[in-house]
C-alpha cells in the first residue's frame, strides 16, 4: 500500500492513477456516504467564494468526477479547465458535463499537476478539491499553481484536516477508524484506495502548517475556514 507520507516516484504516481482509476465508478456515491453529503455544501461554499471573485478563466486541478468543476461553470462568462491524473474519474465528470449542459464553458483534460501545461499568469482562480494531499511533492505543486496564477488572483483549496478540539478528535478518530472502512467494504473493492485516502488525510499538514506552506511558496492573505468540526477545512490565498 502505498504511504501517505512518502514522497512518490514515478511508479508509485502511476500506482495513484491507477488507484483512482479503479475507483472511479462509485467514489461519487461513496464521497457522499463517508461525509453525509457535507461535500457537497462545502463544493457550493468554494461556489459562492469564487464568485466573488469575477474569474474569467478558473483551472480545477486534482478535478476528479469535476464537481467543482461544473460549479464553477455556472458562473457566467467563465471557461473552467478541470485537469486530473485519472482519465476514469475524467470520463465520469465529462458524463456530468453533458448532463448538465456545460460542455462549452468546462473542458476536462488528463494533467499533472506537478507540471502543468499553461502559460504562467494565466488563471483568474484556481481550485482544489480532496487533492493536494496527493501531489507527489506539495510545494512543486502549489508552485505549479503560483505559477500559473495571475497576480492578485485568488487559491482556494478544500482539504481533509484533523479536528484540533482533543474530544472531537477523539471521536473523529474512532468514526473514520470503524465507519468509513466499513462502507468503503460494502461499496467498493478497492479497500487498499480508501484505506490510502485514510491514512493520508491523517498525516496531512492541515491548519495553520498548510497556511505556512502556502506563505513559504509566495501565497499571501491565507484564510482557514474549517468545516464539520474541524474534518475538513477551506483555504483562500491570494498571490
Amino acid at each position: 500500500m502505498l504511504k501517505p507520507n512518502q514522497k512518490l516516484n514515478s511508479s508509485k504516481k502511476i500506482q495513484i492513477e491507477k488507484m483512482f482509476d479503479s475507483i472511479s465508478i462509485e467514489y461519487d456515491l461513496v464521497n457522499g456516504i463517508m461525509t453525509f453529503n457535507n461535500h457537497k455544501r462545502w463544493k457550493k461554499h468554494i461556489l459562492k467564494l469564487a464568485r466573488k471573485t469575477n474569474p474569467k478563466r478558473a483551472l480545477d486541478i486534482a478535478t476528479g468526477t469535476a464537481d467543482i468543476a461544473i460549479n464553477l461553470g455556472s458562473i457566467s462568462d467563465c471557461i473552467v479547465t478541470g485537469v486530473d491524473i485519472s482519465e476514469k474519474m475524467l470520463n465520469v465528470g465529462r458524463k456530468k458535463i453533458i448532463k448538465n449542459n456545460l460542455t462549452n464553458s468546462v473542458i476536462l483534460e488528463t494533467g499533472d499537476a506537478e507540471n502543468l501545461r499553461f502559460d504562467d499568469n494565466y488563471f483568474d482562480l484556481i481550485t482544489i478539491g480532496f487533492g493536494v494531499r496527493n501531489f507527489q511533492d506539495l510545494k512543486r505543486g502549489l508552485n505549479e499553481s503560483f505559477r500559473v496564477l495571475k497576480p492578485k488572483g485568488t487559491l482556494i483549496i478544500l482539504e481533509t484536516s484533523v479536528p484540533q478540539n482533543i474530544i472531537i478528535r477523539f471521536f473523529y478518530s474512532l468514526f473514520t477508524r470503524t465507519y468509513i472502512p466499513l462502507m468503503a467494504r460494502l461499496f467498493s473493492k478497492d479497500l487498499t484506495a480508501y484505506n490510502y485516502l485514510l491514512n493520508s488525510a491523517e498525516v496531512f499538514p492541515c491548519g495553520e502548517n498548510f497556511r505556512n506552506i502556502l506563505k513559504s511558496v509566495g501565497f499571501n492573505d491565507v484564510k482557514i475556514r474549517p468545516k464539520f468540526f474541524g474534518s475538513s477545512t477551506i483555504y483562500i490565498a491570494s498571490k
